[in-house]
């Protein structure tokens, strides 16, 4: 996906969310996104690569009604921490089954290199069932054109029958902090469990099977709301 096509998908949505298309459910999904009160996620990312460097990438949000605020750390590239802020908004929800949400952001990247980075978020969610995400960036080095690159990592996954808990899916990324910067596709399976009021996810990704480039990804991701 071309950052500047998914930038102007997103806004061309927010539009026609904004004009409140009859029967698309925007009020309630516009009364949800204004609940005053910080949603907080952290998670880690352990990249065990048979070819390259192995490396961890700690991630923490936090969300305040509209507001996103996010931190990086090994995301675009080895000892560098990046700082997002965002915008969420309800791109339409359609009688609270099917929900499209969107957080465009801006980020400052710093460390091993430096620029900023417009970025953006998006989530779909069908009853619970099936989901979607894709987050993106496209990062500008201060003073290096060279060394300008599109990042992307996007998720397809469904609920196991008769497993509430288990979902399996596929993973399409694009990064290059271990020196890689091919697309990568590969399975993922997600274990999902609620314990005294916080969301506790444990993913396991298979990056690239059967060649070189082949990376396993062990994430845990606490989220309380």
């Amino acid at each position: 996906m071309r950052p500047c096509a998914a930038l102007a998908t997103i806004a061309g949505l927010a539009i026609c969310n904004s004009l409140g298309a009859p029967g698309d459910g925007s009020s309630e999904a516009d009364s949800g996104q204004d609940d005053k009160s910080w949603d907080f996620s952290f998670s880690t990312y352990t990249y065990l690569a048979q070819h390259a460097r192995d490396y961890d990438n700690p991630n923490f949000t936090a969300d305040y009604g509209r507001l996103h605020l996010e931190a990086r750390y090994n995301y675009e590239a080895l000892k560098t921490g990046s700082v997002w802020i965002g915008y969420n908004f309800p791109v339409f929800c359609i009688a609270k089954v099917l929900k499209v949400n969107a957080t465009p952001m801006l980020g400052g990247v710093f460390g091993d290199i430096t620029g900023v980075a417009p970025g953006y978020y998006i989530e779909a969610n069908y009853n619970e069932t099936f989901k979607a995400s894709t987050q993106g960036e496209y990062f500008f080095e201060a003073g290096n054109r060279s060394g300008n690159f599109f990042y992307s990592w996007s998720e397809f996954s469904a609920l196991l029958p008769k497993a509430d808990c288990v979902r399996a899916g596929l993973v399409v990324e694009r990064t290059q902090a271990s020196g890689n910067s091919d697309v990568r596709r590969g399975p993922m399976i997600e274990f999902e469990h609620e314990c005294k009021g916080k969301n506790i996810k444990l993913t396991t990704y298979w990056l690239a099977p059967g060649s070189r480039q082949a990376t396993f990804v062990f994430a845990v991701t606490v989220e309380t709301k």
